[in-house]
């Protein structure tokens, strides 16, 4: 296998939860499906809601019944249970959407793997991490105090981060497939610098608490990793 095949196949790993394409249907289970379907959104964005506004831990399964105007029967046939509605808030934010494409099949990588302009390369990794985490930095934030009090939440919030360092090292051996790492540069220093990035906590500190625009941001961002990782020319 060559180096970028072998790019391409560690940059594929950037999907996070991947799901298999749904089954063909009759008209009369695809109408069922439908309305379950927009019943679990409708529960999981209630959810979502609440959770950010009031906490993890404070937001019972009642309270998210009445925000998504169904049953507390309803919200557990639907979702299962609360942490199940974390989970799903969570993953959703991260692609925005509850469509059932991996992560590696969606425009921003496949832009990504398209390119062999090192610069580019950047740009296009720091354009999808701001808009990740423009997304997601709210339900990261309600994943990370609900890790303190639930050994699930904790044990998706360890698993969150290994995908990331994943994504990271994706990225850098894409880099470095392409010619773009700056000689001397060790690629596990370089995954930790990405890894680093592709964090919620600079993007919460600098654009919701410094006000930063999410714009001014990814050109930070962009600055920033091309300093660290770019061969300089």
């Amino acid at each position: 296998m060559t180096s970028m095949e072998e790019s391409c196949d560690a940059v594929k790993r950037f999907a996070v939860f991947a799901v298999n394409a749904p089954a063909k249907r009759s008209y009369a289970s695809a109408l069922r499906e439908n309305q379950a379907r927009a019943t679990h959104r409708a529960i999981v964005t209630a959810a979502a809601e609440l959770f950010q506004r009031y906490g993890y831990a404070a937001t019972t399964v009642d309270a998210i019944a009445a925000a998504a105007g169904v049953s507390r029967k309803t919200v557990f046939a639907s979702g299962g249970s609360k942490f199940a509605l974390l989970k799903d808030a969570f993953d959703w934010s991260l692609v925005g959407d509850d469509e059932p494409i991996p992560m590696a099949d969606r425009e921003p990588v496949q832009r990504i793997i398209a390119t062999t302009v090192p610069a580019e390369a950047v740009r296009l990794w720091a354009e999808m991490i701001t808009d990740t985490a423009t997304r997601a930095a709210p339900m990261g934030a309600v994943l990370v105090a609900a890790a303190q009090v639930d050994a699930d939440a904790a044990d998706m919030l360890r698993i969150s981060d290994g995908h990331r360092l994943d994504g990271a090292r994706a990225f850098v051996a894409h880099l470095a497939s392409i010619g773009g790492l700056r000689p001397g540069l060790d690629r596990s220093e370089a995954a930790d610098l990405c890894w680093l990035a592709m964090d919620a906590g600079p993007y919460l500190r600098l654009v919701t608490e410094r006000g930063w625009s999410p714009d001014r941001y990814r050109r930070w961002l962009t600055a920033a990793v091309s300093r660290e990782l770019l061969e300089r020319v």
